[in-house]
């Protein structure tokens, strides 16, 4: 998090020949306000209860979301908690579908809710013994999960193979409940973006396995301002060396680096704010599929069926299946990353058809 943010003189975010940027948003940054996850589910307002067990990463909540918007049309009178990672809390907040986020670090903990006080409990984190074992705990009227034999739980078997998000579309409408793999939609922050109408290019990512060269991101970043594109790069508080060696090789000024600067939500404002957005298979690309914004995304050591960006939206993957090792926890690149070039990533950018004047998509 940070309140302040460099810009060049007179106001204006630089490019290397000195022009100014004309897709500034505002001066300065301030951060959301205080966004927290509560520790304990509250007391009851009056409304049944709704517990979803969903404790992992950005990525892996917004996969969720159209399982979350369906839980909300069909249970209109519940008060739907969501119990996830608690750094999460600043991006649950534009979830309209959850009314209340309870802290959940992973699985080694008992999920904080009396026992008999949750009306109908979710499982959407899986179907193995400890998340199944949480949500039993629960005593809830109505478990919706994959079948449980051993807690008494009934449901469809654990499919392989399948989309995430059609994983848990899938579980719900066995349960009875009618929902959308596609309807990914999440609220746009309040607050103004930092930067609107540049092309955002991700740097970063959790493990080695995910990193795309930095020369690579470089070149594509020369390739878009050829194309008349602003471009800022983004990444993690990690990612800040990643960022300004692109930086530093495509000839951007460091200002355009807001790796490692920008809030959960602001990012998410950048992101929803973008013409465009270049990333690996992050949760950048899950954001850009959320707020329908032209994206490429390289994949590498996770399949895109699994993981990709809904077909019907101005999305392009570029991977080499062929090559894939597979194991997203490496160190060094996966092969099926490395597998695309530069040339492969402006091409598909191209392909898109996103003109410097489009207007981002409105969700």
């Amino acid at each position: 998090m940070f309140s302040e943010y460099l810009w060049g003189a007179g106001g204006g975010l630089r490019n290397s020949h000195g022009t100014r940027s004309r897709v500034l948003a505002q001066r300065s940054v301030t951060t959301v306000g205080a966004v927290t996850a509560v520790d304990t589910l509250p007391p009851s307002d009056g409304r049944p209860e709704l517990l979803v067990l969903r404790a992992i990463k950005l990525g892996d909540l917004l996969v969720a979301v159209p399982a979350l918007r369906a839980l909300r049309r069909d249970f209109p009178e519940h008060r739907i908690t969501l119990a996830t990672t608690a750094w999460l809390a600043p991006v649950v907040e534009l979830v309209p579908a959850v009314d209340v986020h309870l802290a959940q670090h992973g699985l080694d903990h008992p999920i904080s809710a009396p026992a008999g006080a949750v009306d109908v409990a979710v499982n959407l984190h899986g179907a193995g013994p400890e998340s199944s074992d949480l949500v039993a705990a629960l005593g809830a009227r109505r478990v919706i999960g994959h079948a449980d034999p051993t807690n008494g739980f009934e449901g469809p078997a654990w499919p392989d193979g399948v989309h995430e998000r059609e994983r848990w579309t899938r579980l719900l409408t066995w349960h009875g409940v009618t929902a959308d793999p596609d309807d990914v939609a999440i609220a746009r922050p309040v607050a103004p973006p930092v930067i609107a109408d540049a092309a955002v290019v991700h740097v970063g990512a959790f493990h080695g396995a995910r990193h795309w060269p930095t020369d690579r991101f470089a070149a594509v970043v020369r390739g878009l301002r050829d194309r008349g594109f602003d471009v800022v790069l983004t990444g993690g508080a990690d990612d800040v060396g990643r960022a300004a060696a692109v930086a530093g090789a495509a000839g951007l000024a460091p200002e355009a680096i807001l790796a490692g600067v920008l809030g959960l939500q602001e990012f998410a404002g950048v992101i929803a704010a973008a013409r465009l957005v270049v990333t690996v298979d992050t949760g950048a690309a899950h954001l850009a599929s959320a707020y329908g914004i032209p994206s490429v995304v390289v994949f590498g050591p996770a399949p895109p069926e699994a993981w990709g960006p809904p077909a019907a939206g101005r999305h392009l993957v570029l991977t080499d299946a062929s090559v894939r090792r597979g194991d997203v926890f490496a160190e060094d690149p996966d092969p099926a990353l490395l597998a695309v070039g530069p040339g492969d990533v402006l091409e598909a950018v191209d392909a898109l058809g996103v003109a410097v004047t489009d207007a981002p998509t409105a969700r």
